[in-house]
């Protein structure tokens, strides 16, 4: 019974022994198990606070904004982005287009906007990728 248990003993020391041997292989970097802090950078959040802050001291200098109002007008562009984008990318559909071009930007600016500002919108629009083609 004893030269059982020896061997029960010495086999399972052997096992672990293996085990132990391929955790040492297999060992993860410290770096990837996130145990030591890395200097890897955030993922950035797009925002438009900045732009929102100068179209607001364009407009009128002496306002400010507050950080609940910014997070409105982030929410407001956000929205409105995303229905543009859902409405060419329906048009690019549509035309049977796998690329979408100025023309469904602008339609879908029509479509999604009031008239005054899909005025202004297309003619900032067009201004822009004029002087994009020229540069």
């Amino acid at each position: 019974m004893e030269a059982k248990a020896e061997t029960k003993s010495s086999a399972e020391k052997a096992a672990a022994a293996v085990a132990e041997k391929s955790k040492s292989i297999m060992k993860i970097p410290t770096y990837a198990t996130g145990d030591k802090k890395s200097k890897t950078s955030k993922k950035s959040v797009e925002t438009y606070k900045n732009y929102i802050f100068k179209v607001l001291k364009q407009v009128n200098p002496d306002l400010d904004i507050s950080s609940k109002a910014m997070g409105i007008m982030k929410n407001f562009i956000n929205d409105i982005f995303e229905k543009l984008s859902q409405e060419f990318s329906t048009l690019a559909r549509y035309n049977k287009k796998r690329t979408i071009t100025t023309w469904e930007i602008q339609t879908a600016v029509w479509l999604v906007l009031p008239v005054e500002l899909a005025k202004h919108a297309a003619i900032e629009g067009t201004t822009t990728v004029s002087k994009f083609k020229i540069s």
